[in-house]
């Protein structure tokens, strides 16, 4: 009888769950299971009841049964809006689900939640899900940064004005239980209380650290490297292990290694460099191939696994490099000292030496630890010199290495061309450094140039990272990579249906996208009006780079196999990968010495990633708030611009020295404007004025928020602006020019920034944000992170 019970339990269950969301009435589920009979009714009430009292079934004011579906709970990080509402991000593949502003639990932007879901998607109508937080897992805000304002009441001794625009519409009263700072001074606080149901917009805690005065000089980039959470002060324990190193190679450190002192090796880099982590060599071999050295400071010889300096460098993941700064993986006496390859002195080194025939395919390579001298500090203006300008005087200065350094521009031109040929994606944008006074006060922005050096290097660079993945992977080992995914199918659709607005053409099959596809777009649209409205949203439909233990291949460099092998100062990928070289070379490839690094790559990976994120966002919030304190100084002024992006609530626009700002849909009075998302357009009813991607305009700058790093700006002539014939269906609102948006301003403002700089944020993760002084030079063109 007990056998039967439970195959009754066990065939009501499947039904009920099979049909989940529908009721049943117990004579359907005796007919559904083929029961009809009068003396097998008993038996399944008996086992709804059973069923019911276990609570997987449950009976309806109908009186019918249906099952009791228990959800999975659903986890997910919390993206918030200022009117209220959010979005909870818990799968890549699928749609972000709307949370409505009840249903938040008042958790922060980046929280950690679980939530339920209310209502599933329906993708016919274009509805994504809908759900409600039910628990806030991890706070993304343990504490906050900002200008503490003396104020006493009650328990509270002041404010913080918080200076993420994320917290923007948030109050944080700071209680006496931690440190009494004095007014005006940056601090920091751990948060003790949350906004709740009592107190929505509110939060509590206490001063834990005092930065310094906010009129001092350098203190707005500390407190946003304090807001990032950067690591910038090395631990005792790594300082003093760092001051042990010897600043000079000592004998017994050269064994095992091949001694290269005699190769005419050089470094090339910008002027400002300090950490020089790599040095080239080149010439024309008897076979007529080319010789191409890549020779990388061995930083994995002085970082040894475990050791304090290796727990801060892995902590750290990479160096920052902010406008007056750079915040190093490394401490200076290793990045700047014994690790960087100085002119005239001997270095240890990881060297990949390739053979590289006409066609730019790297025939033979050899991967060794090796001891070498740096000939010369070239820089890229004097490298630029020699082989653009032809500048007789620095010629002759590098009469000796002039003859290489010709070599090394035509193997570049084989190693571009090489790279085309296999549909590698180049973007083109203006990159700017920003000039600051001996105050950290930005007095110019200016435009970097890109010339033969740097991208010589660059396709130096590019050739040993692949070299290094390829060799690796063909062994079979656990390694660690660089991957840039195939971008997602709805992305690319998307952005073959944008194109096609434009009659712009897609070749080929896009379930099946291949880069060489979209370098031909590039090409098509080179020097015409809509080419950087392409390169934009391309940017947009692409996936980011990332450290992987898996090799997905570098979709952006139509590279089947890359890894980062050549920036160890500043990066700890590179020296990871440093690592598993000499340890396969030393323990062999067996399982045994594949088995020491299998667990542990997945984690670098991650955490890598993790920290390279977190250093670029840093890098751009701090030269967003310079590039607003630099424009604080030219309100009124007016400019020509470049619309970047188009939004509902207005047009971004950026200047020929890359500052990007907003002109507000409000300020645009001369017509009713309304949005063509088929067009990525703003449109005015009556004149049929558009504006669009790409789209050259003058304006005039009307305010700036440092703070907030906000530039505003108003169209000069907006009667030049070309018409179309494009109509927008109207909608059916109440919004009035003035009252109704220009009433809440500033507050829908800060919500449109938000939206539009989480479409950048892809983009400039995809971009990365040059800086040359960096050696980011394994990037896409324009130094951007390959």
């Amino acid at each position: 009888m007990t056998s039967n019970r439970l195959n009754l339990t066990d065939q009501i269950s499947a039904f009920l769950t099979k049909n989940a969301g529908i009721s049943y009435s117990a004579e359907r589920i005796a007919h559904a299971l083929g029961m009809d009979n009068a003396d097998q009714f008993t038996p399944i009430i008996q086992t709804l009841a059973q069923l019911e009292r276990e609570k997987k079934v449950r009976v309806t004011d109908r009186g019918e049964f249906e099952a009791v579906i228990k959800q999975e709970p659903i986890t997910g990080t919390f993206h918030g809006n200022d009117k209220g509402f959010g979005f909870v991000e818990y799968d890549p593949d699928l749609p972000d689900m709307y949370i409505n502003p009840d249903h938040t639990l008042h958790a922060l932007n980046g929280d950690t939640v679980a939530v339920k879901v209310l209502r599933p998607g329906d993708p016919a109508a274009g509805q994504g899900p809908e759900a409600q937080v039910t628990k806030i897992i991890d706070h993304n805000y343990e504490r906050v940064v900002g200008e503490f304002k003396q104020e006493t009441v009650g328990n509270y001794i002041g404010e913080i004005l918080l200076k993420d625009k994320k917290l923007a519409q948030y109050r944080f009263f700071v209680t006496d239980k931690g440190l009494k700072p004095l007014d005006g001074e940056v601090v920091t606080a751990t948060v003790t209380t949350y906004p709740s149901d009592e107190s929505p917009q509110a939060m509590t805690g206490a001063v834990t650290e005092v930065i310094g005065n906010k009129d001092e000089p350098g203190i707005d980039i500390l407190s946003v490297i304090y807001a990032h959470d950067v690591p910038h002060e090395f631990p005792k324990e790594a300082m003093d292990q760092a001051n042990q190193i010897p600043l000079h190679v000592l004998p017994e450190e050269k064994k095992g290694r091949k001694d290269i002192t005699n190769q005419p090796l050089v470094t090339i880099d910008a002027i400002e460099s300090k950490d020089l982590d790599d040095a080239v060599v080149a010439w024309k071999m008897d076979n007529g191939h080319y010789h191409l050295g890549v020779h990388i400071a061995d930083v994995s010889h002085y970082v040894q696994p475990g050791t304090p300096l290796d727990k801060e460098a892995f902590k750290r993941g990479t160096s920052v490099y902010l406008t007056d700064r750079v915040v190093p993986m490394l401490p200076k006496r290793l990045s700047n000292g014994i690790c960087s390859l100085n002119p005239g002195e001997e270095r240890l080194a990881m060297s990949c030496e390739m053979e590289i025939d006409e066609q730019g395919r790297v025939v033979k390579h050899r991967i060794f630890p090796s001891v070498m001298k740096s000939h010369a500090r070239m820089t890229y203006k004097a490298v630029n010199r020699i082989l653009e300008a032809h500048d007789q005087k620095t010629i002759d200065q590098y009469k000796d290495l002039v003859p290489m350094f010709e070599t090394m521009g035509e193997l570049h031109k084989i190693l571009l061309k090489s790279r085309k040929r296999r549909g590698a994606i180049d973007f083109e944008a203006p990159e700017a450094k920003i000039i600051v006074d001996d105050k950290g006060h930005p007095i110019d922005i200016q435009l970097r140039d890109r010339g033969l050096a740097e991208r010589m290097i660059e396709s130096f660079m590019l050739a040993a990272n692949e070299t290094v993945a390829e060799h690796y992977f063909n062994e079979h080992v656990p390694f660690l990579y660089r991957i840039h995914e195939t971008p997602d199918k709805d992305r690319v659709k998307s952005f073959v249906d944008f194109l096609s607005v434009f009659g712009i053409d897609v070749h080929g099959d896009i379930n099946n996208v291949k880069p060489k596809m979209l370098q031909k777009v590039l090409k098509d649209v080179a020097g015409k009006p809509e080419e950087q409205m392409v390169q934009v949203m391309m940017l947009r439909s692409m996936q980011q780079a990332k450290y992987s233990d898996e090799e997905l291949g570098h979709f952006g460099l139509g590279a089947k196999y890359y890894t980062h092998f050549t920036s160890p100062i500043r990066r700890y990928p590179d020296d990871t990968v440093h690592r598993l070289i000499k340890w396969y070379d030393q323990h062999g490839k067996g399982e045994r010495a594949k088995a020491a690094w299998r667990d542990q790559l997945p984690e670098i990976a991650e955490h890598t990633s993790v920290t390279e994120r977190r250093g670029i966002d840093t890098e751009r919030d701090v030269d967003s708030m310079k590039k607003a304190e630099y424009m604080e100084d030219h309100v009124g002024e007016t400019f020509d611009a470049v619309v970047s992006s188009v939004m509902k609530f207005g047009l971004f626009v950026e200047l020929e020295n890359t500052v990007e700002g907003l002109i507000h849909i409000s300020v645009m009075n001369d017509d009713y404007y309304e949005y063509s998302e088929k067009h990525l357009a703003l449109i005015g009813r009556k004149t049929h004025r558009i504006f669009q991607i790409g789209q050259p305009v003058k304006v005039r700058l009307k305010r700036v928020d440092k703070d907030l790093r906000e530039v505003d700006f108003e169209l000069v002539n907006p009667q030049d602006a070309p018409t179309t014939k494009i109509r927008v269906p109207h909608e059916h609102d109440n919004r009035r020019r003035g009252g109704g948006r220009q009433g809440n301003h500033g507050h829908v403002k800060r919500h449109d920034r938000r939206q539009h700089n989480g479409n950048v944020n892809n983009r400039q993760i995809n971009r990365g944000q040059t800086r040359h002084h960096n050696n980011s030079r394994d990037h896409h063109s324009q130094g951007r992170r390959r």
